[in-house]
């Protein structure tokens, strides 16, 4: 399969509509929660990754198929004193999984980070899901390590903002 990895318009259409449908696909799978998004989060999204002012998504392509996608953020590590990359999700459609397009986001977000003088990738991964933690450390990620400790990834879900306008 001959992939390109480009980075997303987010003012293009089919651009916006492909990581709409791939970001999708992976939520309505099992490891992604089995939970197609809902109508008011695809309206949402690609607005949304528009006004943060870090996002930088990476689509893949086979001929004029999105088949995959990875929506990074750069950010700052206050240790090292230079931007990192975070990536926030990665996705491959079903039926391409195991072609080696993951891989393939993966370089292109480390060649993205390597360009602005990032020190590091992040990421998060399910500890269920083998197949992807297997796939992140053959291409180099480890367990965060501080002071022989194991660092956590921990989330606190807030309330969804108010409409009632204030």
């Amino acid at each position: 399969m001959d992939i390109a990895i480009r980075a997303a318009d987010l003012d293009d259409p089919a651009h916006s509509a492909a990581i709409v449908d791939v970001l999708d696909s992976y939520a309505a799978d099992p490891i992604g929660g089995g939970i197609p998004l809902s109508a008011e989060v695809r309206q949402r999204l690609v607005p949304g990754l528009r006004r943060h002012p870090t996002t930088l998504v990476l689509l893949a392509w086979a001929q004029q198929r999105p088949v995959g996608i990875a929506v990074c953020f750069f950010g700052f590590s206050t240790f090292q004193a230079r931007p990192l990359l975070n990536i926030h999700d990665l996705a491959v459609v079903p039926d391409c999984r195991g072609q080696g397009i993951g891989p393939a986001l993966l370089a292109a977000a480390e060649t993205r980070a390597l360009e602005r003088g990032c020190c590091k990738l992040t990421l998060e991964v399910q500890d269920a899901n083998r197949r992807a933690r297997a796939a992140y450390e053959r291409f180099g990620f480890v367990d965060m390590v501080i002071a022989d400790s194991t660092t956590r990834f921990l989330t606190k879900p807030l309330p969804a903002p108010s409409r009632s306008g204030a």
